[in-house]
């Protein structure tokens, strides 16, 4: 049973805003790409999660902290009386351990997922023990991309890789049971200390005129042209799609990326840039928000 599901990174969710209709920095553009690569490989693996058993616990994407330190782990897994652990990483390429380092093949050092998985542990057994509860952690470091490899790796290695995903969902559906109630608490608990807000996103400065107004393609997020009444088109892959819903999607961007700014008729003109009229836009408005205000100081908010 999924007790906390996971929804997509507010750092993610800028950033893909951003790449759209700003041209990125090399070291901006990376880090979006490995944050969408990364959560894609989370979602592989929270599909996998579904098989386990429905009394187990699963809580995914926990911002925790122990020790006036910050920790995240990708998922829990309450199981008995073992609380699982699970770094998730979609890596892609070969890779290869040396003196405890690990590195591409063409010898480039990345950041050694292990010590990540480490400190977790470390972390939560002392939260474990500030809530009063006395559980073995089992850490596994779980790479869901078939096209992994990793060669070197000392056979005590934490991990689980591609070809053994499988046999860790059936290994995990063999855990003997226990009470629940005492670790539907726990879980309850540790929701309640979950951070609301992490403090460490990293997004680029950007400003309004920055960026690139219009309204981008659901499929392919090309920028979509008028196609007859009430219907807008992608040149790109010919998506078609209601005026109604594409301007509704385009002010949620719009509250994303500027949440200090007014949804105003005006502005929501402006940023869509290819709807015929201000009269369409303060239709659709006015049927989806409410209305503050009067006149040209008017503005909406979420009903």
């Amino acid at each position: 049973m999924i007790i906390k599901p996971r929804f997509e990174p507010e750092e993610l969710n800028l950033l893909r805003y951003l790449y759209r209709r700003l041209e990125l920095s090399v070291k901006d553009e990376n880090h979006y790409l490995n944050l969408e690569k990364g959560f894609a490989g989370e979602l592989q693996f929270d599909r996998l999660m579904q098989e386990v058993p429905d009394d187990w616990m699963i809580l995914n994407d926990l911002l925790l902290e122990s020790s006036n330190t910050l920790f995240q782990i990708d998922t829990m897994l309450i199981a008995g009386a073992t609380i699982y652990i699970f770094e998730v990483k979609n890596y892609e390429g070969d890779f290869y351990i040396e003196n405890e380092h690990w590195y591409t093949t063409s010898k480039t050092e990345i950041k050694n997922p292990l010590l990540q998985l480490h400190r977790s542990e470390t972390l939560l057994r002392g939260l474990l023990k500030e809530l009063g509860f006395n559980l073995p952690i089992k850490p596994y470091l779980v790479f869901v991309n078939p096209g992994f490899q990793l060669y070197q790796a000392p056979l005590n290695l934490p991990a689980v890789f591609p070809t053994q995903l499988n046999r860790l969902i059936e290994k995990l559906k063999s855990t003997p049971a226990a009470s629940k109630a005492r670790y539907a608490k726990l879980a309850e608990q540790l929701i309640s200390r979950c951070l609301k807000e992490n403090p460490f996103l990293r997004v680029p400065e950007y400003s309004y005129e920055q960026l690139r107004e219009g309204i981008l393609c659901t499929t392919c997020t090309s920028f979509l042209t008028p196609f007859s009444q009430g219907i807008l088109i992608c040149n790109e892959c010919g998506c078609k799609e209601e005026s109604d819903s594409a301007v509704l999607r385009s002010v949620e961007e719009f509250k994303t990326l500027f949440p200090e700014m007014k949804i105003t008729t005006n502005g929501i003109y402006e940023w869509c840039s290819i709807i015929s009229s201000t009269k369409v836009i303060q239709r659709i408005l006015s049927r989806n928000y409410e209305k503050k205000g009067r006149g040209k100081s008017s503005f909406y908010v979420s009903q």
